[in-house]
């Protein structure tokens, strides 16, 4: 990284041009924030039922009382030990964002394909509060875009994303957002997939704002792990 190196003034004038882009930005994002609101419905016609450590729950059951609900579509996949590193991270910051949003009529709950014990077993490893569900044994996580069959892998279709992306895993990163009304009806308003959810990954937002930005050379993401596996010498340690 070789900065080119102004005084003030100069550093100045090109701040106020990037801020007259960061309000482009801004005033975009809240147009584009305004159209997926403005998004019509679809009513979920399937009677899910998911396995929680209280025992088995509908979707409605999901909302925990309010009327919209946040699904993260979390990448555990059946037969595998592998805890995906960026759902992981995403997760990190829920339980803190939850004492929040919570309040503003809004639920959380992750959803994985594996057996319930398996989602524990990560659950007290991370030391997570958030409700996590298994959907094994339904079509929820296919129905929604984040789960693919072998066979729609081994076709080379490109059918993740809105079929704007080819596949790489049975378990593809997604978020879906739900809504219920008064008579207990469940809608699906929203899925986000790929890049779609750049914004709920915490860190990226700090990164952003540094120099080195995202410090991905070496592939995408390719720093992440769980949170429990970072080096905290090679990282530079801790202040205190």
């Amino acid at each position: 990284m070789r900065p080119e190196i102004v005084s003030r003034e100069e550093w100045l004038a090109a701040r106020k041009a990037l801020l007259a882009e960061e309000r482009e930005a801004t005033h975009l994002r809240d147009r584009v924030n305004a159209a997926r609101r403005a998004l019509p419905w679809v009513k979920v016609e399937t009677d899910y039922v998911f396995q929680s450590p209280n025992g088995p729950l509908s979707l409605g059951d999901l909302f925990q009382g309010r009327s919209q609900l946040f699904v993260q579509h979390f990448m555990l996949a059946p037969g595998s030990d592998h805890i995906c590193p960026g759902c992981a991270a995403m997760a990190d910051h829920v339980d803190v964002s939850r004492k929040h949003f919570e309040h503003a009529d809004l639920s959380f709950v992750a959803i994985s394909r594996v057996p319930l014990d398996q989602i524990e077993h990560v659950r007290a490893r991370m030391d997570w509060t958030f409700l996590w569900v298994s959907s094994a044994g339904t079509s929820f996580n296919y129905d929604f875009g984040a789960s693919f069959t072998p066979e729609q892998i081994a076709s080379g279709a490109p059918v993740y994303n809105y079929g704007t992306s080819p596949l790489m895993a049975e378990d593809m990163p997604a978020n879906s957002i739900f809504a219920k009304n008064e008579a207990g009806e469940v809608f699906h308003t929203y899925s986000a997939y790929a890049r779609g959810n750049d914004s709920l990954f915490v860190p990226f937002n700090f990164l952003d704002l540094a120099p080195k930005g995202r410090n991905e050379a070496d592939g995408v993401m390719s720093w992440v792990r769980l949170h429990d596996e970072y080096d905290r010498d090679a990282a530079g340690g801790s202040c205190c």
